[in-house]
Parts: C-alpha cells; sequence; structure tokens
C-alpha cells in the first residue's frame, strides 16, 4: 500500500516557504521601525532635547525657531552621515564575514580601516588639512590602496587569495601601517591633537558636505555587494560545492571584497573608526533573516544604522554637556546584543 501522507511542511515546501517570507517580512517591518524611531531620536536628543513634535514640525514646515535651526543645520545632517555610516558598516561587515565564511571577520579584516587612518594622518601632517570634509577624500584613498596592497600580497603563492591569507595579511597590513601612524605622530604633537578629534569614532561636526560625499559611496558599494548575495551562499556551502553549483568563486570574492572597501573606507573617513557594528550586526541579522544573504543585507543595513544612531544618541545624554563618541558607544551598547546572540547559540559562520 502506497504512503500518501505529506511531508511535514518545512523550509523547502511551499507552505513552509510561505511562513519563512511572512516572519521575515514581519521582522523587517520591525527593524525599520526601529530604524525609524532611531532617527527620531536622533533629531530630538542633544544638549538641548527638543519634543518629538518640534522636531517633526522643523523637518516639515521649517522656521526660524532656535529648535528648528538646530534640527535642520546640525541634527539633520549628522543623522543623515550616521545612516549611512551605519548601512555602510553593517553592509561590509556582513560581506566580510560571508567572503572570508570566518563569524568574527568584520569591516577591518582587509587593513581598510588602519589605511583610512593613514590617509588621515598624511592629509594632517603633510598637507596641514583640518577639516572633515578634507580627511574623506585621504582616508577613502587609505583604505583603497590598504585593501589593494593586502590582495596583493594574499594572492601570492599557491592558491590566490584564500580567506585565511586575506584574513592574515589584513592583520600584518593593519598592524604595519598602525607602527607608521604612530611614529608620525609622536613627532608632531599638533597633528596628534588633530587626529585625535577624528580616531574617536564621532558623528559631531559632520556636516550636510559630508553626507553628500558620502552616499554616492555608500550607493557603489550598496550595489556592488547586492550583487554578490547569490554567490555568498554558494560560498557558505564550501569552495568545492560553491563550484559544483556553478559559482564563479574568484569573481564573488572580488567583487564582495570590492563592494566593502568602498563601502568601509568611505564610513571609516567621514565618521572615524566605529567599532562593533560590522561585528554585531551580521549576527543579529542572520540570527533573525536565516542564512539567505539577500535578508541578511537588507537586514543588516536597516540595523547597522539604527545600532549607530541610538548609540550616538545616548552618548549625548549620558554625561552632559559633554558627549561620549559614537565609537565607544557602539562597543558598549553592541557588546551585550553580541553575548546574547552567543547565549542563545545563534552566532554561526555565515
Amino acid at each position: 500500500m502506497t504512503d500518501t501522507t505529506a511531508p511535514p511542511a518545512g523550509p523547502t515546501t511551499a507552505p513552509g516557504k510561505r511562513r519563512l517570507l511572512h516572519r521575515r517580512l514581519l521582522w523587517f517591518a520591525a527593524a525599520l521601525a526601529v530604524l525609524v524611531a532611531s532617527v527620531l531620536l536622533s533629531l530630538a536628543v542633544g544638549s538641548r532635547t527638543i519634543p518629538f513634535g518640534d522636531t517633526v514640525d522643523a523637518l516639515l514646515h521649517g522656521g526660524d525657531s532656535p529648535d528648528a535651526v538646530v534640527v535642520r543645520e546640525l541634527r539633520v545632517p549628522r543623522t543623515v552621515v550616521g545612516l549611512a555610516v551605519g548601512a555602510a558598516l553593517g553592509l561590509a561587515g556582513a560581506v566580510m564575514q560571508g567572503v572570508t565564511r570566518n563569524p568574527i571577520a568584520d569591516p577591518g579584516i582587509l587593513g581598510v580601516s588602519q589605511g583610512a587612518a593613514a590617509g588621515v594622518v598624511l592629509a594632517i601632517s603633510a598637507f596641514g588639512i583640518s577639516t572633515l570634509t578634507g580627511y574623506v577624500w585621504f582616508g577613502f584613498a587609505g583604505a583603497v590602496i590598504a585593501a589593494v596592497l593586502v590582495h596583493g600580497l594574499a594572492g601570492r603563492g599557491r592558491g590566490g587569495a584564500t580567506p585565511v591569507k586575506l584574513a592574515l595579511a589584513g592583520s600584518a597590513m593593519s598592524a604595519f601601517i598602525a607602527s607608521l601612524n604612530t611614529l608620525v605622530l609622536t613627532t608632531d604633537a599638533a597633528a596628534m591633537d588633530r587626529f585625535r578629534f577624528w580616531h574617536v569614532g564621532s558623528l559631531s561636526g559632520r556636516t550636510a558636505d559630508v553626507a553628500w560625499q558620502l552616499i554616492p559611496f555608500l550607493l557603489v558599494g550598496a550595489v556592488l555587494v547586492g550583487a554578490v548575495a547569490r554567490g555568498l551562499d554558494a560560498l557558505a556551502l564550501g569552495e568545492d560545492t560553491a563550484r559544483g553549483l556553478g559559482a564563479k568563486t574568484g569573481a564573488v570574492r572580488a567583487v564582495g571584497a570590492l563592494g566593502a572597501t568602498v563601502l568601509t573606507g568611505s564610513a571609516v573617513a567621514a565618521a572615524g573608526p566605529i567599532a562593533f557594528v560590522g561585528l554585531a550586526v551580521p549576527h543579529a541579522a542572520r540570527a533573525v533573516a536565516g542564512a539567505d544573504h539577500r535578508w541578511v543585507l537588507a537586514f543588516s543595513a536597516a540595523l547597522g544604522p539604527a545600532l549607530l544612531l541610538l548609540a550616538d544618541a545616548l552618548g549625548r545624554v549620558l554625561f552632559p554637556p559633554s558627549e561620549v563618541p559614537a565609537g565607544v558607544m557602539t562597543a558598549l551598547v553592541g557588546v551585550p546584543v553580541l553575548v546574547t546572540l552567543v547565549r542563545r547559540r545563534k552566532v554561526v559562520a555565515a
């Protein structure tokens, strides 16, 4: 007698797929709600707290009141930069964990953060540049050069630029560049003072000019990493399996790393090194979205800026009238999130 009992519905059956999609959409709506709340909080909170109603009114209707001017001229550019930087770091972290198949990889694994720092040090010490808008291009150029050098080192020898060789080359390059930066800064006290303001990682003082310089890089990087989402799914199954499925693993890694470099380089150049966003956010995204990198990238792009803006807002009110830099607060806020995921065993390889 033939058994006609239907198999239990799972992710591979039509009902299972619908339930999975429904769950992902609900979680994504929740992530967007958190992001909107973080944006409103970033606009309303500061040395002077502005009621949410007045904040929304200033955005929609303008006005010449002191509160309206503060919202439009100071907090809107800062919030836009926070949105772009957070999204860039979240996307870059997700891609680098997928490219290297290393769950503790972060956007700086290719030496990009230290490369950006070297560019800023050069701008300050050699050219006397003292504005954030001037730092951005030097920082981005330094990040790209560092990533190219790391890929060149990792690509030498048999096997090409494997994940392990990339990680080792990135660590070595980061240490080397950091030592050069320290050498320059210890001999130039004035440069050290200006560099320290950038290096703490902060959204303070970021203007509309910085935001406009950052957004094109975010868009280009997002397109590049989005193009390899399917390839990253194949890579997660292993090198041989990915090739068996027809994935061009070398191209996936190259395009993914290029996109991550563009995203990380521009973010670090604009805001300085921001800790923990690129490490913790992709794990939170996988915990609710599963292993599909299209969804992981979408969640990372929403949760990254939410975490950064919430941390920045908290840093503004923690010890008024002083501010705790966002780069410090993201670690303080992000560590409990990652610890919770670890305790629930939801931190897995990309």
